[in-house]
């Protein structure tokens, strides 16, 4: 999970150097970061401190420039302003999908999952990305971090009538048994728990929610974030791993059955889970790998308002995008 790097200019900075240095430079593509030398914590604690230390939503951040954070925090702002309010008397979707590991599979995940899920939501002005750079020429986003992702939702929880209104919450990145990982390059390192995310959610009185998580072991948070108004999809079982998170890659296993595949349908999200965990077995078993399990949760209130939202669902299909995951098996 953790690679030997170079150290990387930050994708705002690059992008300023390369106008500067003339037309030809500045079509280069931002490449995101790779990973670096281990966490300076989190491999050497063991779970029990682990899951402690992420519960409080611990990440470190070092080597920042102080120029870099401040272009980082003025493109962040930018994408919290352009969020429109919500409606009165109807049922808004607010999109927020975040990749919080640099790896490029990772960032092209979260960006098309953003696309799909405010496609079919119609969240249209409600939707947020947090990602980096992709490392295929799409446009500049701020990164996955567990502070941005807080203050993401923070936005949404200020323009949300939490009694009729919906976050859908798509996160991506490598998981370990007591949470998902944060790993920026090697500037940032930390862990999201469930239990975490539960209490942010409580904080900010977001209570309708459909919650995607595509990581190794995110099963753990389906009993810690289980309520009547929730809804949540996991790519695996809490005790195993899945598969497709290589850096090169376009989709995971998860995110390309259910987003790429599935949620493009339209059919409600319970259907469309039914068919992602299907794809996914299939995948595996070509593969001979050990079967995922991915979890699939619907509380009994939050039908009322999925049936809204997925009545909005697009009547034609569409094509999926990029290498498909199973093409892995190929190799």
């Amino acid at each position: 999970m953790f690679r030997i790097v170079r150290p990387h200019i930050f994708p705002l900075l690059a992008l300023a150097l390369a106008l500067a240095a003339g037309p030809a430079a500045s079509q280069r593509v931002a490449e995101p970061p790779k990973h670096g030398a281990p966490p300076p914590f989190f491999n050497g604690v063991t779970p029990e401190q682990g899951a402690y230390y992420a519960a409080g939503g611990t990440s470190i951040e070092h080597h920042r420039d102080a120029a870099q954070e401040l272009a980082e925090a003025r493109l962040l702002q930018g994408q919290l302003a352009a969020l429109a309010p919500q409606r009165k008397g109807q049922v808004d979707a607010y999109v927020v999908s975040v990749a919080l590991d640099s790896d490029g599979v990772f960032a092209r995940e979260a960006r098309e999952a953003g696309r799909v899920l405010t496609a079919r939501y119609a969240a249209q002005g409600r939707s947020i990305t947090l990602a980096g750079p992709d490392g295929r020429g799409g446009p500049l986003l701020a990164r996955g971090s567990p502070a941005n992702l807080d203050m993401a939702l923070a936005r949404v929880a200020e323009l949300i009538d939490p009694k009729e209104d919906v976050l859908i919450l798509y996160t991506t990145s490598h998981g370990a048994p007591f949470g998902v990982v944060y790993n920026y390059g090697d500037e940032g390192w930390g862990v999201m728990s469930p239990a975490r995310l539960d209490a942010l959610l409580d904080a900010l009185r977001i209570k309708r929610r459909l919650l995607i998580v595509s990581a190794c072991f995110s099963g753990i948070f389906v009993p810690a974030l289980a309520t009547g108004d929730t809804a949540i999809l996991t790519a695996s079982s809490g005790d195993r791993t899945s598969f497709g998170c290589q850096a090169d890659s376009d989709w995971t296993f998860f995110g390309d059955a259910l987003i790429n595949q599935a949620l493009r349908k339209p059919q409600p999200l319970e259907a469309a889970g039914r068919e992602a965990a299907g794809l996914i077995g299939q995948w595996e078993a070509k593969g001979s790998l050990t079967p995922s399990l991915p979890q699939m949760l619907i509380g009994e209130r939050a039908k009322a308002w999925l049936a809204a939202l997925d009545a909005r669902a697009p009547k034609v299909a569409s094509s999926p995008v990029g290498r498909p995951a199973v093409s892995l098996l190929e190799k």
